[in-house]
């Protein structure tokens, strides 16, 4: 894919001027207090790796809905860690235990939460959707429920987002001053999402973020999974300004205003499943409706790489600027 998108300065500034609902506060204020915290369970689990012990978790996410994650320490921790707690991009789930070791091999606690519904199409999942609800769909997550905000997929989803990081502070290896979100692509929005929504966390690092600036997403892009959106208002022509009016309130470019967490956002130019100016939508909103002092922000540029973005390239980049963050 060749550059296709905004350039240069105009890309860089991007901030568009999007329908905010009037409600959005009231209808997540609404939406977690109908959902509070609950006491996860923690199970050790053998993970057959010598320097880093698992916990198999159950928490409970959105209509009480029981969650699956992982939480991987540093084998023999005993002195409460910094957290990571990570989203999975679209269609994955949590894995197997030994999966995803890189943050506990940095010294971190690491919180892995599934998916609801998803795990099939890449890593496997152990979290069913018992919430499926709705009008019909195009095959896939993004048209779920999008008749309304209170049915649609998502409100599930940024829920038990929220809630995996109060999960995650649960147990006692993990210190509740020093919490971080994490995710690429569909888990970039999750990550937004969980820094917009419990103030808990500390810092954001945001890859390449799906679920922003659906609009112009979808009138750019013509693959999955912003295209099952496209799909859907092929054959439901009456319901355009619905479904973008339900939309609005999980667009990380519009949610993404409320959150307080210093972030680490990357961006590829030549990615055609997440436009770089949807990504750059949410960059320059995120934090602007923030109380007190601006928000700390940062975004690195991939020129020459589509979704896959910065790869261990970019782990290298994050691994320092978190370390300066939660050990300094």
């Amino acid at each position: 894919m060749a550059h296709f998108d905004l350039k240069d300065s105009a890309l860089r500034s991007y901030r568009p001027d999007l329908a905010v609902p009037s409600d959005l506060g009231a209808f997540w204020t609404r939406t977690l207090a109908g959902n509070p915290a609950q006491a996860p369970t923690y199970t050790p689990v053998d993970n057959r790796l010598r320097l880093i012990d698992t916990f198999d978790v159950t928490f409970t996410g959105f209509g009480g809905a029981p969650i699956k994650g992982w939480l991987h320490v540093p084998a023999g921790a005993s002195e409460p860690l910094p957290v990571v707690v990570q989203y999975i991009g679209y269609g994955g789930g949590r894995g197997l235990a030994h999966e995803y070791p890189l943050w506990a091999a940095a010294g971190y606690a690491h919180f892995v939460m599934d998916t609801r519904g998803q795990g099939s199409a890449a890593r496997s999942g152990h979290t069913p959707d018992p919430d499926m609800v709705g009008d019909p769909a195009i095959p896939g997550y993004m048209t779920r429920g999008v008749g309304s905000p209170d049915t649609y997929y998502y409100r599930r989803v940024f829920t038990d987002a929220a809630r995996a990081v109060d999960a995650a502070l649960a147990h006692p290896l993990v210190d509740a001053d020093r919490v971080a979100v994490a995710g690429g692509s569909q888990g970039g929005g999750l990550a937004i999402a969980a820094a917009s929504l419990n103030p808990a966390v500390r810092y954001a690092l945001i890859d390449v973020p799906f679920l922003c600036d659906f609009r112009r997403a979808t009138s750019l892009i013509d693959r999955e999974p912003y295209y099952e959106i496209v799909r859907y208002l092929k054959t439901h022509r009456e319901s355009i300004e619905t479904v973008f009016a339900t939309l609005s309130y999980f667009d990380g470019a519009v949610l993404g205003r409320r959150a307080t967490a210093e972030a680490l956002f990357s961006v590829a130019l030549m990615d055609d499943i997440c436009p770089p100016s949807t990504v750059y939508a949410a960059y320059n909103w995120y934090g602007s409706n923030a109380a007190g002092a601006s928000v700390g922000k940062s975004i690195i540029e991939y020129g020459y790489n589509g979704h896959e973005g910065g790869q261990a390239f970019h782990e290298r980049t994050q691994l320092g600027w978190l370390a300066e963050r939660l050990e300094g």
